[in-house]
């Protein structure tokens, strides 16, 4: 069996998915090899195509599915790229225009020999000065972007990313208190087959809460261990998703969701993790206020 398989789900990213992909490549992930694991792309029903060639630039052996039946939740896509996955290990980006830092996928899978069942996670950033719910109305626009990423040489290492970028708003707390959600979720195989992948109760534009819900629910879980990669994260691209992006969020359309699917209020999970990974230099102020965090509320 394949070690590990990393399901990505696409929809009109013709710019933001070859980033992603490039983090994801042999040529920038450090301590793995390309055979050790798969690249999965799960295209939602794209209306502007991405260009196939440029993203097997980087990953040769990428499969890419198309669906069939794409809907608004990118819930089904998810589902989907879980159905083709091969490893052992399998982890959802279920937003394509996230980049990874370059020991994400060999941490992930030293992570998963720490337990029988675990939940491994990571932190997530948005690029620029700002979240992007806030620097989007200010002027942040690709054009920026990339004028940012051009200035950094991210392709030489990708742990220059921390450098041009903020904690998301689900990780504001840093990498010791456990953050509302994952950008970057890894379970084992039979896992994902006995949770039976994401819940395709969530059918809002792009997916509501789903992606919070599965994780919190993966986290009450008292059978796993939870363990946070420090170090390690994605880094959110500006494209005008409707949730990081859109100047007027859904967000009580959202809530309003899972509240009918769960029966209550979405609560951030508050479990104490494991945590396993280094300290890459251009991390070390992220991680310093991260530690200055976990100590105040240690002390409150």
């Amino acid at each position: 069996m394949m070690e590990l398989s990393i399901v990505v789900v696409s929809y009109n990213m013709k710019r933001e998915l070859p980033r992603t992909l490039c983090t994801l490549s042999a040529s920038m992930q450090r301590g793995i090899a390309a055979d050790d694991y798969e690249v999965i792309v799960v295209d939602n029903g794209s209306t502007l195509p991405f260009c196939e060639a440029e993203c097997r630039r980087w990953l040769p052996k990428l499969i890419i599915h198309h669906m069939e039946n794409p809907t608004p939740s990118p819930v089904p896509a998810v589902n989907k790229g879980l159905q083709i996955a091969r490893g052992r290990l399998i982890g959802v980006l279920i937003d394509g225009a996230r980049m990874a830092t370059p020991g994400m996928l060999a941490t992930a899978l030293l992570a998963s020999r720490l337990h029988e069942r675990p939940v491994i996670g990571t932190l997530a950033f948005h690029l620029g000065s700002e979240v992007q719910m806030e620097s989007v109305r200010k002027g942040y626009n690709k054009a920026v972007e990339d004028a940012l990423l051009g200035s950094i040489r991210w392709e030489e290492d990708g742990y220059r990313l921390f450098g041009a970028s903020v904690f998301a708003g689900s990780s504001a707390k840093g990498w010791f208190v456990l953050p509302a959600e994952t950008n970057a979720l890894f379970l084992t195989a039979p896992h994902w087959r006995e949770l039976g992948g994401y819940d395709a109760a969530f059918v809002t534009p792009g997916g509501g809460l789903a992606n919070l819900d599965i994780w919190a629910r993966v986290c009450a879980d008292e059978r796993s261990c939870v363990i946070m990669l420090v170090g390690e994260a994605t880094f959110h691209q500006v494209h005008g998703g409707i949730a990081t992006n859109s100047l007027e969020p859904p967000l009580d359309l959202f809530h309003k969701e899972y509240q009918l699917i769960r029966g209550q209020p979405f609560i951030v999970p508050d479990r104490q993790p494991k945590f396993l990974g280094a300290t890459p230099r251009p991390a070390m102020h992220w991680i310093e206020a991260s530690a200055a965090v976990a100590q105040q509320k240690s002390t409150t």
